[in-house]
This record gives C-alpha cells, sequence and structure tokens, in this order.
C-alpha cells in the first residue's frame, strides 16, 4: 500500500529503520511470528525507538494528533471542578496516567489554584522518559507534582486517564472458515513485515458478545492489556476510597462489534493524517484502536468497583458544567469569547469530539454526583 504521506527527515528515518531491525530480530527469536499486541508495544514503547519513548512531538499542531486538553483549557477546568466536588468523599489527591504534554495537568492544577483549592498531591504515573521532561517543565511551578513509575498498592483520590487505553496493545482477531484465528506479525521473504495468521487461544474471543455468529473474514481486535489495567486499576482503588475517569474514543461492545465493523477499529496517526496502515515507518506514527468499554466496566466491576456512569464526552462535560465555565468570560467580549466557544463546540460537537469519545466513571464508596446521571448511559454496556 502507498501512502501519500509528509516525508520525515533523516535521522527519524535512521531511528524508524532501527526500529524496525529490532522488532525483526524480535520475530526470529520467536519462531518467525509475534502477536500484534508485542508489534505494537514495540513500535509504542521500544526504549529509545518506539514512537511514546522516542524523541519527536506527538502532541498539537506539530505533532500527529490533538487531544482535548490542547483543544481548550475548559477541559480540564471540567473536570477540576468535578474532582473538588469528590474531595469532600476522599482525599485531595488526584492520579494522572500518560499525561503526554503535561497540558492537561496544568489546565486542572491553574484551576484548583485559582479557587484556593489546591490537592495535597498530583501523581503523574508515566512510562516515557520524554514525556516525563516535558511534563516536569509544564508543571515546575506546581510542587504537589510528583511522578510514579507503576501504580502504588492503594490510592484514595482522583484517578484520570484521558486516551490511555487506546494507546494499551491489542491483539488482533479474525473469523476463518472454521473458527477464529489470531493475527500477529512475521516477515516476508525480503524482510517485510506482514500479517500472519494462526490458531487463536479460546479465552482471547471470550469478550466478543456472539462470536460464533460473525462472518468469516470479520477482523476485530480484543483488549486483554487494557482489560488488566483496569483489573489493577480496581485493586488499587479496592482498598482505597474514590473513583476513576476514564475518557477515550470507543464503543460499547454491542456497538464494538457489529457485523458491519467487520475491519475493526485500529488506526495510525502520522502528521495528522490518519490512515490503517500499522506497518508504515514504525515508531514514527502513533497506532491505537478503539476502546471496548463493556469490556473495561466488566473488568472494573469484576475487580470490586462500582460503574459510576458511562456517558458521551458532550453529554459529560454539559452536565460537569462546561457551559458555566464558558460564561465566565461574556459573550460581549467577542474577541475572548468566540475562540474559547469555537473551542468548547469541538469538544462537544457530535461532528467532533463529543459523541465519539465516552467518559466511563468506576470507583469504591462515592456517591457520583446526581446531575451527571442525566444522560447516563450506562445500561448500554
Amino acid at each position: 500500500m502507498q501512502l501519500q504521506l509528509p516525508e520525515p527527515s533523516a535521522d527519524a528515518l535512521a531511528a524508524s529503520r532501527s526500529l524496525q531491525l529490532l522488532i525483526a530480530d524480535d520475530i526470529r527469536r520467536n519462531g518467525g511470528w509475534i502477536s500484534f499486541a508485542r508489534y505494537m508495544e514495540l513500535v509504542l514503547y521500544a526504549p529509545g525507538l518506539g514512537y511514546y519513548s522516542g524523541g519527536a512531538a506527538k502532541l498539537g499542531k506539530d505533532g500527529d494528533f490533538t487531544t482535548a486538553p490542547e483543544i481548550s483549557p475548559l477541559f480540564g477546568a471540567t473536570l477540576a471542578h468535578l474532582a473538588t466536588e469528590l474531595f469532600a468523599q476522599t482525599d485531595a489527591a488526584i492520579m494522572e496516567f500518560g499525561a503526554g504534554t503535561g497540558k492537561l495537568a496544568f489546565d486542572i492544577l491553574s484551576e484548583l489554584r485559582a479557587a484556593g483549592k489546591l490537592p495535597q498531591h498530583y501523581y503523574i504515573v508515566e512510562i516515557s522518559a520524554q514525556l516525563r521532561a516535558r511534563q516536569q517543565e509544564k508543571l515546575r511551578d506546581f510542587p504537589q507534582v510528583s511522578w510514579l513509575d507503576s501504580l502504588p498498592t492503594t490510592f484514595s483520590g482522583v484517578v484520570i486517564g484521558n486516551e490511555v487505553l487506546d494507546a494499551m496493545p491489542v491483539q488482533l482477531v479474525v473469523r476463518g472458515e472454521h473458527g477464529w484465528l489470531e493475527r500477529g506479525v512475521a516477515l516476508d521473504d525480503v524482510g517485510a513485515f506482514i500479517h500472519a495468521d494462526r490458531p487463536c487461544d479460546a479465552g482471547l474471543t471470550a469478550q466478543i458478545p456472539e462470536a460464533d455468529s460473525l462472518p468469516a473474514g470479520y477482523l476485530t481486535e480484543v483488549h486483554p492489556i487494557a482489560v488488566g489495567f483496569m483489573q489493577s486499576l480496581a485493586a488499587m482503588l479496592q482498598h482505597g476510597k474514590g473513583a476513576a475517569l476514564l475518557i477515550d474514543y470507543g464503543f460499547p461492545a454491542s456497538e464494538y462489534y457489529f457485523p458491519e465493523r467487520g475491519q475493526g477499529t485500529l488506526m495510525c496517526h502520522y502528521r495528522h493524517h490518519a490512515h490503517a496502515e500499522p506497518f508504515y515507518l514504525p515508531g514514527l506514527q502513533d497506532v491505537t484502536a478503539h476502546v471496548d468499554f463493556t469490556a473495561m466496566a466488566r473488568a472494573a466491576a469484576e475487580g470490586g468497583l462500582e460503574v459510576l456512569g458511562y456517558a458521551s464526552q458532550a453529554a459529560f462535560l454539559l452536565s460537569a458544567g462546561i457551559g458555566d465555565l464558558l460564561l465566565r468570560t461574556p459573550p460581549e467580549q467577542s474577541a475572548q469569547y468566540l475562540p474559547q466557544a469555537n473551542a468548547v463546540q469541538k469538544l462537544i460537537s457530535p461532528a467532533e469530539m463529543g459523541e465519539l469519545f465516552k467518559v466511563l466513571a468506576v470507583g469504591k464508596h462515592i456517591d457520583w454526583p446526581q446531575r451527571l446521571y442525566a444522560h447516563d448511559r450506562s445500561y448500554r454496556l
């Protein structure tokens, strides 16, 4: 497949080539085949070469994609006000996973500082050394912030994961003529990456509703690593008191595995171009898949957490008060108001992020604010 995308620099091409050699060696060491999850893990997280562990800009106008915090500080401000409500029921502490550039943490902490309600602690769990360095620079004026390499045993407070689940490696499965196969990665005669299928472990398709009724050729993703993350999150909150907000693009299982969605949701992002070719320039592009929110909610519930709510990003932000925060700038001050209103529109419009992105809230010993139930879709999970 020939993609017409912007040319990378010579240094970037050299780094991608080094990563390709590393992955090829891994394939050979494993008998000529690795799972797609292993491939995705290497292209995203291989030390010094993977997409999230290399040195290229990832987010914003100079990167490959834009996230909600990059669009408007009111996204973080809305989460900040919800967090202060929850602090009344739990510890005044926030834990953020995969904080990117640090923009969301900066916006949350700036809003809380302006309100005189800074938390005692703001923990960031970040595995990318390069992103951690950017966060440390961005958040240097907030001594409440500290970085963790892994989840603590217990935690009480508010947990935030914005576009974290979609960056977790997925397994690919395809329906064959006589049952399900796992689609992995092998090498062709000239050493290029190719897809290769092999018999599938029966447990791998357990999260697919009515899996055996799907047609031959049906390709999709399953999410054992993200499920494992939700189980670890549940274990962490099990002996504490708090709520976790997982914000991402995805669907409940009943929509994720539509017969019409027969080629899955895997997507790659390079310089604000989206395409479906995961073997293009390994290490220089993001590789993601939509989230199966039913599987995430089930893992949390099986771990002892309560599903507090599930809603579209638009419904969540509006119920949580983003409109009131926007109106702190009077509409009559059009030079200041209109750019903010346009940014909020991107966050809530069904044609932009408002409907594709969802918010799953799970927790322990927490009373979820009543107004957030107005457009709750937990019954769809």
